[in-house]
């Protein structure tokens, strides 16, 4: 069989069976972590991102092109999650450009489709790294470029792209020193492979039932929970997406805060995202109606079912901030102490989120609406959930700085070197320099067996790690966590705050303080309930 062009009903199927593989697949992505922690979710991200974007394609009405490949495109942005989502949404919405006013794709089309989603992804990151998604995108783009000038075979082509793709993937241990020595290949270029990968399964047919079974997943976020909450103000979340659109989104934005709060409105080619907390969801469509076709309409009663995703329960009975202050301030954390702990240092919204959950785009935007300040911070304190947080900035129209903190620790010292009564430059100077004076320590278990820096770590073994790198392997908890210590501190360090986690007991706690101040007299030991999954403890070494 050959095909020679795609057209817009293909195209559909295409995606679904490619987000399907990724579906039934991301395990295996997320096995392909450098390190052996449980929290490789790169094939989670990346599946949540594409599950977001098929909500918008299977809400296209008919089979324009461009119309689907926008819907993929703004899906995949507004459900972006983790650093590997934030790439996939740019490869998806220069993919798009590639394929505005087409109605039919050959060869030639696909290729320069590609081609423009790897520029795009490129620009989108500060500092391009070889050896990941980027590489495997920008190697399949250049060789589509050269196949498709005597493959007209869409199959073929497909089928050498991707072969191509697998060799780049098979060199990244050879681009990335890490990844060679963890023995893996780049968790976000086999993702991006595998969507492809599906894509062609389902133009030979050769899909087995995968897709069916994508048909009956159901994606429930991990933190979701039913609660009754009677003093919510406005008890509906409405949400949906204005097609075909030429309205000016800052009207538009002001005009629709008169029915609520919470508000989110977000444009792009053609197309207004919008999210809202209101009593009259009727009125919202009402007035949106006037500016175009609306579809994706969802609205859900906040006081029977409500998420907390992005702030806790009670934080969303606080959204009626009367007067604007100067700063607000956004964190993402997972456990109820640590929240805790930001909330004191007077944080607006904690995002539940972290390793094993980076909070999407959307997620973001969505606490930058609930803050009225003349400058939002966002301190994300994961490496991978920094892209994200820039993304939401870009697409708000808020004054919002990113302060690319990488660990809770790194997140509460740039919070105790801001003065309120200081000017955002000099906060922002400020909270960059503390951040580089904390050293973070997790004790966390392996997941598999590996040998990293020569160092052999076998399945369930505890593992110290500090800023990222493997320093203490053994069998005991709290003898692990006193290696890390002694190897992690020096002179010029003088506190240390132990944040234990949600499988250790207060008791425990406190007694590895007390084997510390044994150990390290002139050292300040302080200890927090954490309450954070996976990670036994973390520790602040300032």
């Amino acid at each position: 069989m050959k095909i020679e062009y795609i057209e817009g009903g293909l195209l559909k199927k295409l995606f679904f069976g490619g987000a399907a593989y990724l579906e039934k697949n991301k395990k295996i992505i997320n096995d392909l972590n450098v390190f052996p922690v449980p929290d490789g979710d790169t094939g989670t991200n990346m599946a949540l991102t594409v599950q977001s974007a098929v909500k918008q394609v299977k809400a296209v009405d008919g089979d324009d092109i461009e119309d689907i490949a926008k819907a993929m495109s703004n899906g995949s942005l507004m459900g972006a999650r983790g650093n590997s989502g934030v790439i996939l949404s740019q490869l998806f919405r220069g993919f798009a450009n590639g394929l505005k006013e087409k109605d039919k794709i050959d060869t030639e089309t696909l290729a320069n489709a590609f081609k423009l989603g790897s520029d795009t992804a490129y620009k989108a990151v500060m500092k391009p790294i070889e050896g990941t998604i980027l590489t495997v995108a920008r190697e399949c783009a250049e060789r589509a470029l050269e196949i498709c000038k005597t493959e007209k075979d869409i199959i073929v082509f497909l089928e050498r792209v991707i072969k191509h793709g697998d060799e780049t993937l098979q060199k990244t241990p050879e681009m990335l020193d890490a990844l060679k020595k963890a023995g893996v290949v780049d968790a976000g270029g086999k993702g991006l492979l595998v969507i492809l990968i599906g894509a062609l399964k389902v133009l030979t047919g050769g899909h087995d039932s995968f897709l069916e079974e994508f048909d009956e997943v159901e994606i429930v976020n991990k933190t979701s929970e039913e609660v009754y909450d009677e003093n919510i103000e406005f008890g509906y979340c409405t949400e949906f997406i204005i097609n075909n659109t030429k309205a000016d989104v800052h009207k538009l934005r002001e005009e629709i805060s008169k029915f609520g709060d919470s508000l989110l409105v977000v444009g792009g080619d053609n197309i207004i995202k919008i999210h809202v907390h209101t009593n009259n969801p009727g009125q919202v469509l009402e007035r949106a109606m006037c500016e175009g076709e609306l579809i994706d309409i969802k609205i859900d009663n906040m006081r029977y079912q409500h998420s907390n995703i992005v702030v806790t329960e009670s934080e969303m009975n606080d959204n009626n901030i009367q007067e604007e202050k100067k700063y607000g301030f956004i964190t993402v954390a997972m456990g109820d102490g640590i929240a805790n702990v930001f909330k004191d240092l007077n944080v607006d919204h904690v995002i539940t989120g972290g390793q094993t959950m980076n909070p999407s785009t959307e997620d973001i935007l969505n606490a930058i609406n609930n803050i009225n300040a003349e400058n939002i911070i966002v301190l994300p304190n994961n490496s991978n959930i920094v892209l994200a947080a820039n993304q939401a900035k870009e697409l708000s129209d808020k004054n919002i700085e990113v302060v690319p903190t990488k660990s809770i620790a790194q997140g509460i010292s740039a919070l105790l070197s801001f003065d309120e009564d200081s000017e955002l430059e000099d906060n922002l100077e400020n909270m960059l320099d503390s951040i580089k004076y904390v050293k973070t320590g997790q004790i966390t278990y392996a997941v598999r067996d590996t040998e990293i820096n020569g160092q052999e770590i076998n399945k369930d073994d505890i593992m110290g790690i500090c800023d990222g790198d493997i320093i203490s392997v053994g069998n005991d908890i709290q003898n692990v966590a006193l290696d890390l210590i002694e190897k992690a501190t020096d002179e010029d360090n003088e506190l240390i705050t132990i944040f234990y986690g949600e499988d250790i007991s207060d008791d425990e706690a406190n007694k590895l303080a007390e084997l510390l101040e044994d150990k390290l007299e002139d050292y300040d030991i302080e200890v927090v309930y954490g309450g954070q999954p996976l990670y036994y403890y973390i520790f602040s070494i300032e």
